[in-house]
C-alpha cells in the first residue's frame, strides 16, 4: 500500500519519493509544464475545501476545472530514450486528462505542504507504470488502458466495475502501438523496441476484454458515479474489439450521467463536458461499449 498523510509528507520533506529518480534524469521543464494552472488548482482546492470530498467527487470536480485545456496528442512523448514520470497542463490528450485529475485527487489527502509537482508526479508514476514504478524504461509504462485497468484493479488503486456491471466477454486486439510505431518517438528512435512491444501486445490481447455493451449503458448510468473512470471499446475489425478512448463520468445537478473527456481536435478540440454518456455512445457507430473503474484510494 501506497504511503499516506504525514509518513509520506516526512518522506517528502527528507527524501527524493520513490520512484522519482527516473525523472530526476530530465529537466523539471521536460517533466512538468504548466505550474501556473497547477498553482491555481491549488488554490482552489484549498478556497473549496475539496480535500473534503469523496474521492470520486474529488476526480469529477478537478476534471471539471480543466475544462477548456486543449487537447494535444502523444503527450507522454517527452525524450528520445528515458521514460519518466510527467504531467503537462498546457495540453492534454484522453488518458492524461483522466490521469491528471486522478492524480491530483490524491495527491489531496496529504498535507498542504505537499501539494506540489514533486507529489503530483509520484501519483502519476503510481497509476500510470507497471506495479507503480517507472523504470525509466518505456515498456514499464502501461500503454494500454485494459492492461492499465487489470494492473490498478489488482492493486487494489482503482476497483474494475465492468462484469459486475453486466459487462459481457468480447474477442480482444491490442495493436494500435505496432501499427503505428512511427507515431511515437520513442519507437521511431529505437525500432528494437518493436519486439518487446509486439509480445506485450500479443500478452494483453490474451486476457479476457469484457464491456457493457453500449445498448444496456442507458440503464446502469443511475449506478455510476462522478469520476468513474470511463473507457470507450470500439470494433477494431469484424469480430475483434480494443479500448478506443477514455473519460470521466459526471453527473450534473440535473442528475444526467454525462461524459467528460478531452475530445480530439476534429470535435472539440479541447476537455469538455459533453452529453449524456448513452448518447455519446449513440453518436459513434464504432462504438460498442465501455469499461467502468471506480476510484478507492
Amino acid at each position: 500500500m501506497r504511503p499516506r498523510g504525514l509518513f509520506f509528507s516526512l518522506l517528502l520533506l527528507f527524501a527524493i519519493p520513490a520512484g522519482l529518480t527516473s525523472a530526476a534524469k530530465l529537466p523539471f521543464e521536460t517533466v512538468f509544464a504548466g505550474r501556473a494552472t497547477f498553482d491555481k488548482l491549488v488554490a482552489e482546492a484549498k478556497a473549496n475545501n475539496w480535500r473534503a470530498l469523496p474521492l470520486g467527487e474529488r476526480v469529477a470536480t478537478i476534471g471539471h476545472a480543466l475544462t477548456g485545456t486543449r487537447y494535444k496528442s502523444f503527450t507522454l512523448e517527452i525524450d528520445d530514450h528515458i521514460e519518466a514520470a510527467s504531467v503537462n497542463f498546457k495540453g492534454v490528450d484522453c488518458w492524461t486528462f483522466f490521469e491528471i485529475s486522478l492524480a491530483f485527487a490524491r495527491m489531496l489527502d496529504e498535507l498542504e505542504p505537499s501539494w506540489t509537482p514533486a507529489t503530483l508526479l509520484h501519483y502519476v508514476e503510481l497509476d500510470r507504470y507497471r506495479g507503480g514504478v517507472c523504470t525509466g524504461e518505456y515498456l514499464s509504462r502501461l500503454h494500454y488502458l485494459e492492461d492499465w485497468l487489470a494492473d490498478n484493479d489488482r492493486r487494489r488503486l482503482v476497483n474494475d466495475l465492468t462484469r459486475d456491471l453486466g459487462g459481457v466477454r468480447v474477442n480482444h486486439a491490442a495493436r494500435e502501438m505496432t501499427l503505428g510505431w512511427r507515431h511515437y518517438r520513442y519507437l521511431r528512435t529505437d525500432p528494437a523496441l518493436l519486439e518487446p512491444l509486439g509480445k506485450m501486445e500479443a500478452n494483453v490481447s490474451s486476457r479476457p476484454l469484457y464491456q457493457i455493451p453500449k445498448n444496456r449503458v442507458a440503464r446502469i448510468e443511475p449506478k455510476l458515479k462522478s469520476g468513474d473512470i470511463i473507457g470507450i471499446i470500439s470494433r477494431d475489425r469484424p469480430g475483434l474489439y480494443s479500448t478506443s478512448h477514455v473519460g470521466l463520468a459526471y453527473r450534473a445537478s440535473d442528475g444526467v450521467l454525462h461524459f467528460m473527456h478531452a475530445s480530439s481536435p476534429h470535435n472539440y478540440g479541447q476537455v469538455v463536458v459533453d452529453s449524456r454518456l448513452s448518447s455519446y455512445l449513440a453518436r459513434y457507430h464504432t462504438d460498442t461499449g465501455i469499461l467502468v473503474a471506480r476510484p478507492l484510494h
